[in-house]
């Protein structure tokens, strides 16, 4: 059985969305037991079909919310009571297997660090979204837990995605590249070119650098980078893909042709649709702590808190952090 924590208050539709999903997950996976932390009185008034899947479901008291807009530091020191510090704490002591959260982004990785605790030999922990690409999509290591990073960040940002992606993918030697702004090897500023030098080395399948044009097309099934570039591609990777479907709805619907084009092609957009849609995958795991943490999107609805949980449960199944470990464990001797 699988344990995992779910802050139950954190998001913009939460109780109703995390609830939702929630028991849907359960349903979906029968050896799994959620632990939904937050005010009672409002998590229970959502749970009143949950009667199939109760056997499996806790409610523990975590009133207090940390919210986007104070400082993370201080609200993990100050709100013990918070559904993300219980959590955190109950897969320290071994009590849970993982923790998920759609809630304040800092406040997960200042929680991670401080009340969770880092693999050791970790430097620094790091978000890693999969991001969808023409061929079955990449891992995007760091989106922005790091931006101010060192060359030894990103090299174990590498180890870290080389493991996650060999556990979750079945990858027996994922192709791992470093986003520059050229192929070539002396490529970038001090930050790149230094770090290109150390992942070199790594006991990894490293194939060089990575113009981002290139990122979607397959070249590497793990991208490595700084939080600082790396969030910037990914809020632009959505934006860009955002404003297609509203081209494409658009032109689609322009004359009577073009109808009838986008009738007998519906299946096909439907599909593109789905490996764009961010609520298939759920969040971005946070790789390099102790445990399966993911942090979902803000605004996520139930199924993309559906998703994060399976991705939580599967990185739980799979023993991501132990094979992290491993990989910093050789990076170290």
């Amino acid at each position: 059985m699988i344990k995992l924590v779910l802050d139950a208050l954190g998001g913009d539709h939460a109780p109703q969305a995390t609830c939702e999903g929630a028991l849907s997950a359960l349903r979906e996976n029968k050896d799994l037991f959620l632990i939904l932390a937050g005010e009672p009185k409002a998590i229970e008034q959502h749970l009143q079909n949950a009667d199939d899947v109760r056997d499996r479901l806790q409610v523990l008291s975590a009133p207090e919310v940390i919210t986007n807009h104070e400082s993370a530091a201080m609200a993990i020191r100050q709100k013990k009571d918070s559904a993300l510090v219980r959590g955190m704490l109950m897969v320290r002591e071994g009590e849970a297997d993982g923790f998920v959260s759609a809630g304040s982004t800092g406040a997960v990785l200042v929680g991670g660090m401080l009340r969770l605790g880092r693999i050791p030999g970790s430097e620094r922990p790091a978000l890693a979204p999969m991001m969808p690409g023409d061929k079955g999509g990449f891992l995007l290591i760091d989106c922005g837990a790091n931006v101010d990073s060192k060359p030894e960040y990103l090299a174990q940002f590498a180890l870290m995605g080389d493991a996650y992606v060999r556990k979750m993918q079945s990858m027996e030697h994922p192709r791992v590249g470093l986003l520059n702004i050229g192929a070539e090897e002396e490529k970038g500023n001090l930050l790149y070119a230094a770090a290109h030098q150390l992942i070199k080395k790594e006991p990894i399948n490293f194939v060089g650098n990575v113009e981002a044009r290139d990122v979607p097309g397959g070249l590497a099934d793990v991208i490595v980078c700084d939080g600082f570039d790396g969030n910037i591609l990914l809020k632009y990777t959505e934006g860009v893909a955002s404003a297609l479907m509203r081209i494409i709805k658009k032109e689609l619907l322009a004359d009577t042709r073009s109808k009838i084009g986008a009738l007998l092609a519906k299946p096909a957009f439907s599909r593109v649709k789905k490996v764009m849609d961010y609520t298939e995958v759920g969040g971005a795991p946070l790789l390099g702590v102790q445990g399966a943490v993911v942090k979902a999107h803000g605004s996520s609805n139930a199924k993309a808190i559906r998703g994060a949980i399976r991705q939580a449960y599967l990185m739980a199944s799979a023993k991501v952090a132990k094979a992290i470990e491993e990989n910093i464990h050789k990076q170290n001797t």
